[in-house]
């Protein structure tokens, strides 16, 4: 086998591991929770779609598709895949400035660099994606797609919102004479009702203990609350009659099929345009995917999840959806904890869940046809609460400026610019935040007979004579650090003969490290100066090596301790002042 290909993900999907000795009771945790999943997923693979600016069929066949693809393929026992609130902002972007056939382009482009990436394996790189970045996108999507939402809760007559933050704010207030009060006391409803459903049925709640500890409050109580919502207000809605638009009034409603399978126009001219689109799908797809799998294995006893493995298969199903009409998908924190707490065991309860919604979609289509946009749009008002860490804002009063500036600048720039900007900004000050704090900790220490810590170099160590000098190195001599180093000439005494460079506390240097070093010992030798250096660890002792500097230095150049380099300096200094060497002064 070429060795190329062993530095290559093998494809293994987790449901090969998890069928060895399946039996009927697993399958019958995986049918309810699966079928629990469906019901769930039903109002918000809708909600996304319109809100993302599609037809709502189009993401019940992304969560159908690509569910049961990302549950069969992937690298998660538990992890549910679909259309996701994430997407919504990215997703009306790219329609409102490429047009929908270049977001199916863009997408499917995207679904090959997923697949990529898992099979490079990448799937870890994600978790080197600050924390601060992560919440502050996360918490920045979530203000647009509630702000997105504001139109339909409102029921203003607004023909298309468009996809600027100030331009959907300007939009807001010019048509607020529009303002429909049905729609927005259903809206409300709905969102007051999703948040009082969990609540409900909890011990402490306004309901009579008798009622929260029956067996039928804890059957209620497992009702999805957006299906609750969905069904009661559409038939408040139907039959008073009340004048809001619905989903029939605005897309005549969904078809009760899966719609054929259709190439989408491609031309690499296009594609060369959507370079920003596809990276910003995948990039966005790979983190969601991969901390809801983190958050789906901190709630089952189970293998961790495959990173690569559910990289590739997130590449799959965006790669397929777009030919039957999908948008973009990924794994979906809301639908994924809702299958963990319905029992889910393997990925066969993410199969169920698709194929559920598809036997509800078929059945059921008619139905959703007088669902009020207002209710759809509550929906996506309590996801988009759920998915912002808010708390995480109160909480940067405990953090240094550094943080602060990751987490709101990317916050403030996924809300009035777009998540790349954010990410990528992101990204530059969390780098620059951390070389200046990587140069903060490396320092250069004057090193005596009475500031050597005891034990820190040896036990007994010969007193530096007049003329020698000794500097200890602690932290990581890098690029952002060595003008600590080039200043250390300025330091010197008046009559030094020998500086001796104490690092058994450096942990590793660059090459621009060994470049200040190489200047530094330049800069010596010109004032008749030695340089020798003590105590080296691996990495710089390989690096100086292999860099040719302990040629430079000479003999005696490096030394394995502080003592033996103390006592090469004292003969080096004897032998300029022409005492015998190993003498010392008088006086």
């Amino acid at each position: 086998m070429p060795a190329w290909t062993t530095r290559l993900h093998r494809f293994r999907p987790r449901l090969s591991d998890t069928l060895r000795g399946y039996d009927r009771p697993r399958f019958l945790a995986d049918l309810g929770a699966g079928a629990t999943v469906g019901i769930v997923a039903l109002p918000l693979a809708m909600a996304f779609a319109i809100a993302s600016g599609v037809k709502p069929e189009q993401g019940l066949y992304t969560a159908i598709i690509a569910g049961f693809l990302i549950s069969a393929l992937g690298g998660s026992a538990v992890q549910i895949g679909g259309p996701a609130g994430a997407f919504i902002v990215i997703i009306y972007g790219i329609i409102e400035r490429y047009g929908l056939a270049n977001l199916l382009i863009a997408t499917m482009l995207a679904g090959v660099l997923l697949f990529t990436m898992g099979l490079l394996k990448l799937g870890g790189m994600v978790r080197y994606i600050p924390v601060s970045i992560v919440i502050g996108f996360t918490n920045g999507i979530a203000v647009l797609i509630g702000l997105s939402q504001l139109r339909d809760l409102f029921g203003l007559d607004i023909a298309k919102m468009p996809a600027d933050f100030f331009a959907q704010i300007r939009t807001l207030w010019t048509h607020a004479d529009s303002f429909n009060p049905w729609a927005f006391a259903l809206g409300m409803a709905c969102l007051v009702g999703l948040f009082a459903w969990t609540k409900l049925f909890k011990p402490g709640s306004v309901l009579p203990t008798e009622l929260v500890e029956g067996r039928s409050a804890r059957v209620i109580a497992r009702v999805p609350g957006p299906i609750v919502a969905l069904i009661s207000l559409t038939l408040v809605s139907t039959v008073f009659n009340l004048p809001v638009e619905t989903i029939g009034s605005r897309f005549g409603g969904i078809p009760q099929a899966l719609p054929a399978f259709e190439l989408p126009e491609f031309t690499w001219a296009t594609a060369k345009q959507l370079l920003m689109p596809t990276l910003t799908i995948a990039l966005l797809g790979a983190i969601e995917s991969l901390l809801c799998a983190r958050v789906a294995d901190n709630m089952i006893d189970a293998p961790r999840h495959d990173p690569n493995q559910e990289l590739m298969a997130q590449g799959v199903a965006n790669f397929v959806v777009p030919f039957f009409g999908g948008i973009p998908a990924t794994g979906t924190i809301a639908r994924t904890v809702t299958n963990v707490r319905a029992g889910a065991v393997s990925p066969v309860a993410g199969m169920v869940h698709a194929l559920a919604l598809l036997a509800i979609m078929l059945v059921a289509a008619p139905l959703a046809m007088n669902v009020p946009l207002a209710v759809l749009a509550g929906i996506l008002l309590f996801v988009a609460w759920n998915m912002g860490e808010w708390h995480e804002f109160a909480r940067l009063r405990h953090f240094r400026l550094p943080y602060r500036s990751v987490l709101l600048g990317t916050f403030f720039l996924t809300v009035v610019f777009d998540l790349t900007i954010a990410v990528e900004v992101g990204l530059l000050l969390a780098c620059g935040f951390f070389i200046w704090r990587m140069s903060q900790l490396f320092q250069v220490e004057r090193v005596s007979a009475d500031t050597t810590p005891t034990g820190d170099f040896q036990d007994t160590l010969p007193t530096p004579q007049p003329g020698i000098e000794v500097y200890s190195f602690y932290g990581t001599l890098f690029f952002g650090a060595v003008g600590k180093v080039e200043s250390l000439p300025d330091r010197l005494h008046a009559g030094t003969r020998v500086v001796v460079l104490e690092m058994h506390r450096l942990i590793s240097v660059d090459t621009s490290g060994v470049d200040a070093l190489v200047q530094l010992h330049r800069q010596l030798q010109r004032r008749g100066v030695r340089l020798i250096v003590a105590a080296l660890n691996e990495q710089p002792h390989s690096l100086l090596s292999r860099s040719g500097f302990d040629t430079l230095l000479g003999e005696h150049g490096i030394a394995p301790t502080l003592a033996a380099a103390l006592d090469a300096a004292q003969l080096y200094a004897d032998s300029l002042s022409g005492r015998p060497a190993g003498s010392t002064p008088a006086g």
